[in-house]
């Protein structure tokens, strides 16, 4: 069944987004939250796998300040170019603020359960950390987040079940950024932390140059799992 791009009331305006709605007509809620890219075939396929599994995924276009509908590829250098563009424009509290409208909005869908995750890649995967701190979101997830180092801080407000899943490899995250994460959240019975030997950054971005099919059907089997427990 095919997602269709809707419009959702935020704080400061009305912003667009890509829902893909369960067959059964009911299921909790997830937030699919963006990589650099915008909201294009990569989010969406992602929003309709999770719907394929019974759930209504909303992947929100957290660019729309800065440029609505963004939908790049990782093909092309100037696509790169522009996508950092975006990145460095774009303002993560303003992002989370859009996360929880995001969060709310699917709460009152007809048929949502009320159960609501998140599930963030690469710049999502920070706000998807963020997303654990500072929403009423029931669980998240990210996957090789980046920046997060910068933000530990804020570990102590994470009071609901976060996973996180990070590239030993990551070109963006380097070692020592990956030890102070460790460092500062092993002690969080909330959080668990799983590290990938060998990966690079977007490892489970299918069709990405550093795609590894077994790591990321062994991340993403981790994340439905994850989901079930704390969703159903």
């Amino acid at each position: 069944m095919a997602g269709t791009d809707i419009t959702i009331n935020g704080p400061d305006g009305s912003f667009g987004g890509y829902l893909a709605r369960p067959s059964a007509g009911s299921g909790p809620g997830i937030v699919v939250i963006q990589e650099i890219f915008g909201i294009n075939k990569v989010m969406r396929d992602i929003a309709d796998s999770f719907a394929a599994r019974g759930y209504f995924a909303l992947a929100p276009d957290l660019f729309w300040r800065i440029e609505p509908g963004v939908q790049l590829t990782d093909k092309s250098d100037a696509e790169w170019k522009r996508a950092f563009e975006l990145m460095n424009k774009f303002e993560p509290d303003l992002g989370i603020a859009d996360i929880q409208a995001s969060i709310s909005y699917l709460r009152k869908l007809d048929g949502c359960t009320g159960k609501v995750g998140a599930v963030g890649y690469c710049l999502g995967g920070l706000l998807a950390y963020l997303t654990a701190a500072r929403t009423d979101v029931d669980a998240s997830v990210g996957y090789y987040g980046v920046n997060i180092d910068q933000k530990l801080d804020e570990a102590k407000d994470i009071r609901k079940s976060l996973m996180l899943h990070i590239a030993e490899k990551d070109q963006f995250v380097k070692p020592e950024a990956q030890k102070k994460i460790a460092a500062a959240l092993k002690g969080n019975p909330h959080v668990t932390l799983y590290f990938y030997p060998q990966m690079d950054h977007a490892f489970a971005r299918e069709g990405g140059a550093h795609f590894d099919k077994a790591c990321a059907d062994l991340a993403n089997g981790r994340t439905s799992t994850f989901f079930k427990q704390h969703l159903s």
